[in-house]
């Protein structure tokens, strides 16, 4: 589960691993209208030979970025969804559509300076344009994903690379709890549904994973200069087509997702497709290997798995509120809008603080946040709190997929996985009736058929302990009735109504 993301503060000269900011990288969302439309994309720039901008407007905001820091590099973060032979003749920012001129994904620039020893007061000066909309420094968010050591059977530990009789019953047990198999049963999922995994990436050869699992690509662009004193381990430069995981925390997300049966109960997301993106790459700390990504990273891959068509994503990330300074912007606001707006569903962790606070992106409103239980339904006392939580899942020693066999893991991250997978079959089932399914309406259905907490009076974890088949049912009987029609119905004249309006 990430932490991390403060006011700018330079990584070379940080003593702890969580509070890193990028030298001399910053984000600037503009304001609706106000970009240009020859600024290139970070793709076209990395990929083709395109070189960056040096320049924005011929005013204020080129002036206050030389003063402050010299010389400049612009480009665009995201790419749009429309592609150049779409519509040929359409140049660079012209080709992005409403939902990304709103949601403020066509907006947002990567802006690389000659120097950084001033970046406050660039930040500060940058804000008062009256172009921006805002800007932060592009942290680099540090994963110490586990709220417990992890406990692996490899071919090192294990002659016979399995786990026990014990521990299958243990992984068993957990599925159970959520009514996983029986719902298989009912939804079986189908492989035009997919999954987003934004993570680490994964062991895609795992002989304990599905053939669901797509291709996947890497947005990891990580250099030493950028992370101190942190020691980056393997591939971790540049943007490419390979999702290799070198920390095993997607992985395991995976497993819980994807699991052929077998020695692991079969996975949550049955028949649903898997598109792996490796937003996070690994760094070595205190011997551990830890996920270490910057925002930019996040939220690019994010960006292209939304245009990928998936329909659910699963975010076991995390930034606490409480590290931002009072006026920095919130991470990832402007994918969260993107993929509601494209009405994919975001499922995210809500966090392994064990205090009652808001972590992003969970605590966006529209995301699905995910707290911990452990098999006999009581919250784990790490799971972060707070009214934004909206149900709980198996998140204590869960056994699934490791880098080179089985791991046991723990923390909200994993606890996440299980609600994306009954999100998938929910949207299979309603596709199944020919019937739209949005992230608002999975919600309120997970919550209306959440499982009761062991104890009474447990408040800040949510509505219970999410029940795969009971939402099913429950989305069944909704699918049913005039009312989820005529609501449909009714989204549809309004949106027309907006439309022309």
């Amino acid at each position: 589960m990430m932490t991390a993301q403060v006011p700018y503060q330079n990584a070379a000269n940080q003593n702890t691993l969580n509070h890193y900011a990028v030298p001399r990288r910053f984000l600037v969302t503009l304001k609706l209208g106000e970009m240009p439309e020859k600024i290139p994309s970070m793709v076209a720039c990395r990929h083709f030979g395109v070189h960056p901008a040096n320049r924005l407007d011929g005013g204020p905001f080129d002036r206050i970025l030389r003063h402050h820091g010299g010389s400049t590099r612009i480009c665009r973060l995201h790419n749009s969804r429309t592609k150049a032979a779409q519509r040929p003749g359409v140049i660079g920012a012209r080709r992005f559509d409403e939902a990304e001129q709103l949601s403020g994904v066509a907006r947002v620039l990567l802006i690389q300076t000659q120097n950084d020893v001033h970046a406050r007061q660039l930040m500060e000066a940058v804000a008062q344009i009256p172009i921006v909309e805002k800007v932060q420094a592009d942290r680099i968010c540090i994963a110490p994903f586990y709220s417990e050591p992890v406990f692996e059977r490899t071919p090192e530990t294990d002659a016979s690379n399995s786990i026990t009789e014990t521990d299958e019953a243990q992984a068993w047990q957990s599925r159970l709890l959520t009514q996983l198999p029986q719902a298989l049963g009912f939804e079986p999922g189908d492989p035009s549904v997919v999954v987003g995994l934004a993570d680490t990436g994964i062991m895609a050869n795992h002989r304990a994973l599905t053939a669901n699992i797509r291709r996947g690509f890497d947005t990891v662009d990580l250099k030493p200069s950028m992370v101190g004193d942190l020691q980056l381990v393997g591939d971790n430069r540049s943007f490419d087509e390979l999702p290799f995981d070198e920390v095993g925390h997607g992985t395991g997300c995976a497993g819980i997702l994807q699991a052929s049966g077998g020695l692991l109960p079969p996975g949550g997301a049955g028949r649903c497709g898997l598109t792996p993106v490796r937003v996070l790459g690994a760094g070595l700390s205190a011997q551990k290997r830890i996920g270490i990504g910057a925002l930019s990273n996040i939220d690019a891959g994010m960006k292209r798995l939304i245009d990928l068509n998936v329909k659910v994503v699963n975010m076991s990330f995390g930034t606490a509120k409480s590290s931002l300074s009072q006026f920095s912007p919130l991470p990832h606001e402007e994918v969260v809008k993107y993929a509601l707006s494209r009405d994919v569903i975001l499922v995210a962790a809500s966090g392994n603080s064990g205090i009652e606070e808001a972590y992003y992106p969970a605590a966006h409103e529209g995301v699905i946040a995910v707290g911990a239980v452990d098999n006999h339904a009581n919250p784990c006392a790490f799971s972060t709190r707070g009214n934004h939580v909206d149900l709980c899942a198996p998140g204590k020693k869960v056994w699934t997929t490791g880098m080179n066999g089985y791991q046991q893991v723990t923390g909200t991250s994993f606890a996440a996985p299980f609600v994306a997978g009954v999100c998938a079959l929910m949207a299979a089932h309603a596709a199944r009736r020919a019937l739209p399914l949005n992230a608002s309406i999975a919600a309120d259905i997970l919550r209306q058929s959440a499982r009761p907490f062991a104890s009474a009076n447990v408040e800040g974890y949510g509505s219970g302990v999410v029940d795969a088949l009971a939402a099913l049912q429950l989305l069944s009987q909704t699918l049913d009735s005039h009312h989820y029609l005529d609501g449909q119905n009714s989204m549809l004249d309004q949106s027309n109504l907006e439309m022309t309006g």
